[in-house]
C-alpha cells in the first residue's frame, strides 16, 4: 500500500511539474499575444489616423482642383464671348467691304 501511495505521489508530482511547465509556457504565450494585441491596436489607430489624414488631403486636393476648374471655365466663357464679339465685328467689316465693292463696281460702270 505504501509503495502504491509513493508511486501515486510520484505520478502526481510529475503531473504537477508538467502542469507548472505548461502554465509557464501559457503565461509566456499570453504575454506574447498581449504584446501583439497592443501592437495591433497601435497599428490600427495609426491606420485610422492616416485614413483621416488621407481623406483630408484628398478633400483639399479636390477643392483645389474644383477652384482651378471654375477659373478655367470662367476664362473659357470670357474667351468665347470675345470670339463671338470679334466674329460679329469681322462680319460687319465683311459687309462693309462687300458694299464698298458694289459701290466701286457701280462707279466703274458709270465711267
Amino acid at each position: 500500500f505504501v509503495q502504491q501511495t509513493e508511486w501515486s505521489l510520484q505520478l502526481m508530482t510529475q503531473r504537477a511539474l508538467e502542469a507548472e511547465g505548461n502554465v509557464g509556457k501559457l503565461k509566456q504565450e499570453i504575454f506574447i499575444l498581449q504584446g501583439e494585441l497592443e501592437s495591433s491596436k497601435a497599428e490600427n489607430e495609426n491606420l485610422r489616423a492616416s485614413q483621416t489624414t488621407n481623406l483630408g488631403a484628398a478633400k483639399h486636393n479636390i477643392d483645389f482642383a474644383l477652384q482651378n476648374l471654375n477659373k478655367i471655365i470662367m476664362g473659357t466663357n470670357l474667351s468665347i464671348r470675345q470670339l463671338s464679339s470679334e466674329a460679329k465685328s469681322l462680319y460687319f467689316v465683311a459687309e462693309v467691304l462687300k458694299s464698298t465693292g458694289k459701290i466701286s463696281e457701280v462707279e466703274a460702270e458709270k465711267e
